[in-house]
């Protein structure tokens, strides 16, 4: 395990990377403050495949250090669109900001920050970065900030690294901006977003355009005052 000592130099950081808008612009400020960049990403039974040949084509147009695939057996616990023989939602109203969809994942994003406090402390990274937002998914309660800032008290209670005093940071650039916020940001840093996946229904590598992922992604391209470089099956 590398010392925990940072010198500042090339400062490691773990970049939760799914292949979507989010967590590629997320993966740009890393690397725009500089951080070097370990890509994790997860092949946990999801029924959109896309998203990790996505995921490697991002992490290899941005050159980073290291991206690593872990496997998990999600779908066997299923309970979520995404991972099991549930109906994606199309046209849903999206202005119930509180209603938990059925795309949520249960308890995801504490599996997938869990592995990356666990990648983080035998490479020696203090640092995790991961996209989430509370914006346009506040319906996710595991995208809030009252989640990020308990689950960071927790990791750095639980970790040898917290333990000897040299605590985690996780960061959450994106958590309180708008989806048109975040394209500007990302344009901003160079980011190609045709490289990018979102839907949670695809046909191969075509997106729907009637689920939430599509409507939001399309809807933050519009306050943007930007064309999507997608091409949808049908435009809500």
């Amino acid at each position: 395990m590398d010392n925990y000592q940072n010198n500042n130099k090339a400062a490691k950081a773990v970049i939760l990377l799914s292949g979507g808008l989010d967590s590629t612009t997320t993966l740009a400020i890393a690397g725009d403050q500089g951080f070097e960049c370990y890509c994790l990403s997860f092949d946990y039974g999801q029924r959109s495949r896309i998203e990790l040949e996505k995921a490697k084509r991002i992490g290899e147009a941005f050159g980073v250090r290291h991206h690593f695939i872990l496997h998990l057996d999600l779908d066997r616990i299923g309970g979520s669109a995404l991972t099991d023989d549930l109906d994606v939602p199309k046209g849903r109203d999206l202005s119930d900001e509180y209603e938990i969809p059925v795309t949520y994942v249960p308890a995801r994003n504490i599996i997938f920050l869990s592995h990356a406090l666990a990648w983080a402390e035998v490479i020696g990274a203090g640092d995790i970065f991961i996209g989430v937002n509370a914006v346009d998914y506040s319906g996710y309660p595991d995208c809030r900030p009252e989640f990020i800032e308990s689950f960071t008290r927790m990791a750095n209670l639980g970790t040898g690294r917290g333990d000897s005093g040299f605590p985690f940071r996780i960061h959450t650039p994106l958590i309180r901006l708008s989806k048109g916020e975040i394209i500007e940001w990302g344009t901003q840093l160079g980011v190609d977003y045709s490289l990018t996946h979102s839907c949670y229904d695809p046909i191969g590598e075509q997106p729907c355009g009637q689920c939430d992922a599509c409507r939001l992604r399309l809807r933050g391209f519009a306050e943007a005052g930007m064309n999507d470089p997608l091409k949808y099956r049908e435009r809500p």
